[in-house]
């Protein structure tokens, strides 16, 4: 019997595990990297949540799925992970949120799914919605006594304490809602629920808010961080300085909503939180692995770790997930396959480019499944049980970013003298080099050797021209490659066909 666990947390940065020497303390997936395999160069596809989650569903990037921006339906033609899992007799369930706006084609005009983006994933069946409003915590928090704030997504924010950041504590207050009855445990809880109620093999997607905003951690979470020590931003001096490399970053400093407090102290605080909210998922985690050994389903479990998308927290004097810096696009992603020994390689970790398109194709040869035709991605097994990628594999990462701002209407292409078709960004990142084009502004070039902390811009350097066409040539290569695979997908599913294997690689099968 075939398990599958496919957890993502939301908006963690890649780096904040500790068994890469950073400050967050993360032991239960220390252990779970240690039996299994920790991926050091994997990369989300997109942001914001929509079309990160369209990429990580789907297989497919952003440019041929084409959700891109929160909101945007994604077309009902391409298939997913939850539905080849659904054909061949599974029942892949939500723990969660997948943020997937539904193609409306699909629906009656009133029907609620098209109410909001935070809609199910099509063929995963959801037994605990959540999202912003956290409609099944909030109930059951109410069958304990407790009053619900009105709107119930005050549940994330309310405090233990009115003090707040600026009244000199040396952390931030802890969230009202004690630990033992936070979202995350609460979560956590009803998969063992329903693990413990079921004789079959079970497909659960856990999908977590936590470390997403609102940055407020339940005790004793809120104090594990000491907000002094917190201060190692990556950034230039000040925002007007940093604002001189690109005009586009000089339109997101000049964003409320992407600016982090000039107050450092409580961006410091804000830091802190966000390290103690990893730190309460960790626990939680182990709580769920322990339960897994404890019920025998340990060793037939595939188990995936990763997020959607990264966090600024200050860096580059921003917040939030945008634009091109590593910190919004850079994830974990660590994997557990049953069939693998860890023995057999000592501290197995891989250094070669994932990505989150990766994570479909794995899961369905993982159940012996074929890959559809529409996905960019490849199974990651191959790569886990020998440590080198077979035939075709990716030297760089890829991630793109649609930055309309829909809302506003057409105030922010205004401003960058840029029709709404023309906000886009694509990104190329090597081991040493990251290429950022833009369809009608200038382009960027980092030599992340020299500058890790991408602070200097030589796309005009003349010691580096060459390797600015060069890797142009390699944008371009890219795009068209991907674009041909989509147009062949949408030509067989039109025919009635959905589901072909992918002629780039072959799934890697366990010996029956």
């Amino acid at each position: 019997m075939k398990n599958v666990l496919f957890i993502t947390a939301d908006q963690w940065r890649g780096a904040c595990l500790s068994s890469l020497g950073h400050t967050v303390q993360t032991p239960n997936l220390d252990a779970l990297a240690a039996s299994g395999v920790l991926f050091k160069r994997h990369y989300a596809n997109a942001v914001p949540c929509g079309p990160s989650r369209a990429s990580l569903h789907t297989g497919m990037y952003l440019q041929n799925h084409r959700s891109g921006t929160n909101g945007t339906p994604l077309d009902a033609r391409f298939t997913n992970w939850a539905k080849e899992v659904r054909a061949s007799g599974g029942d892949p369930v939500l723990f969660g949120y997948t943020d997937t706006a539904n193609d409306p084609r699909q629906f009656a005009p009133d029907d609620p799914i098209l109410s909001s983006y935070e809609g199910p994933l099509p063929g995963i069946r959801p037994m605990l919605q959540m999202g912003t409003f956290p409609d099944a915590w909030a109930t059951w928090l109410e069958t304990l006594g407790y009053d619900i704030p009105e709107p119930n997504w005050r549940l994330y924010t309310e405090k233990n304490s009115p003090i707040d950041y600026e009244d000199g504590l040396a952390h931030p207050a802890a969230l009202k809602i004690p630990e033992h009855h936070h979202d995350t445990r609460f979560m956590v809880d009803s998969v063992m629920d329903y693990i413990r109620g079921t004789d079959d093999a079970f497909c659960v997607h856990l999908s977590l808010l936590r470390p997403h905003p609102p940055w407020v951690a339940p005790e004793p979470y809120n104090q594990r961080y000491d907000p002094a020590a917190l201060a190692d931003f990556i950034r230039a001096e000040s925002p007007q300085i940093e604002a001189e490399q690109h005009p586009f970053l000089a339109e997101m400093l000049a964003t409320k909503h992407y600016t982090a407090p000039a107050d450092q102290a409580k961006l410091t605080r804000l830091k802190s939180s966000y390290f103690g909210l990893m730190t309460d998922v960790d626990a939680n985690l182990g709580r769920l692995f322990d339960f897994l050994k404890a019920n025998g389903q340990w060793d037939n479990t595939l188990i995936i770790f990763t997020s959607d998308h990264g966090e600024q927290m200050g860096d580059h004097h921003l917040l939030g997930k945008l634009g091109y810096f590593d910190a919004s696009y850079h994830i974990p992603l660590i994997i557990r396959d049953p069939d693998f020994d860890p023995s057999r390689r000592a501290n197995a970790q891989i250094d070669h480019f994932t990505e989150n398109v990766d994570i479909m194709p794995t899961i369905l040869d993982w159940l012996g499944l074929e890959c559809p035709v529409q996905c960019d991605g490849q199974s990651l097994r191959p790569l886990i049980h020998t440590g080198t990628p077979t035939g075709h594999w990716r030297e760089e990462a890829h991630w793109e970013y649609d930055f309309r701002n829909i809302p506003a209407g057409e105030a922010l292409e205004h401003r960058l003298g840029l029709t709404p078709h023309q906000c886009s960004l694509n990104v190329i990142r090597s081991a040493q080099y990251k290429y950022v084009h833009f369809t009608n502004l200038p382009a960027l070039f980092f030599d992340l050797a020299a500058d890790p902390d991408e602070l200097n811009n030589l796309v005009d350097h003349p010691d580096y021209q060459s390797l600015v066409l060069a890797f142009a040539q390699k944008m371009l290569s890219w795009r068209m490659n991907h674009d041909e695979q989509t147009l062949t997908h949408l030509a067989l599913t039109d025919n009635g066909v959905v589901s072909r294997p992918s002629p780039r690689y072959a799934p890697l099968r366990s010996t029956p």
